[in-house]
C-alpha cells in the first residue's frame, strides 16, 4: 500500500515528505511505547503513533520504517519535523484515534507487523 492510499484511507495531514507519498509501505506499526517497537517491527512498515517528539522518528529511523503517521489529532514538535527531513521518513497526521486509523488499514488489506509472543 502506498502513502497516498495511507492519507486517503485516514484522512491525513502531511506534515512533510508530499514528494514520497508514493512510497510502499509492507504493513503497518502502532505503539506509543517505542521499546515495543524496537521489540517487534520489521522494516518496510509504517509507524502509527501518538508519540511526537524526536523518539518517535530516531525509532522510526533505525527500525527502517517508511513513515509515521501521528494519531488522535496530534502533530510533531519542530525538532521531529527537522529529523524527519534529515532521515527522509514522510511524517502524515489524522485526527482518528490509534484503534480506528489501524481498523480502517487492516480492512483494506495492511497487514501488521510480526507481534513477540511467548514461547515463539
Amino acid at each position: 500500500m502506498t502513502l497516498a492510499k495511507v492519507k486517503d484511507l485516514l484522512e491525513c495531514e502531511v506534515i512533510w515528505g508530499e514528494g514520497l507519498l508514493d512510497t510502499t509501505v509492507e504493513m503497518g506499526c502502532s505503539a506509543d511505547l517505542m521499546s515495543d517497537l524496537l521489540a517487534y517491527a520489521k522494516s518496510g512498515g509504517l509507524l502509527l503513533t501518538g508519540l511526537i517528539n524526536p523518539q518517535s522518528v530516531r525509532t522510526a529511523d533505525i527500525t527502517e520504517m517508511k513513515g509515521i503517521v501521528y494519531v488522535r489529532g496530534k502533530k510533531p514538535n519542530a525538532e521531529s519535523i527537522r529529523l524527519a527531513k534529515e532521515k527522509s521518513i514522510p511524517l502524515l497526521a489524522t485526527e482518528l484515534l490509534m484503534y480506528e486509523a489501524c481498523g480502517r488499514l487492516y480492512v483494506a488489506g495492511l497487514k501488521g507487523c510480526p507481534s513477540h509472543r511467548r514461547g515463539t
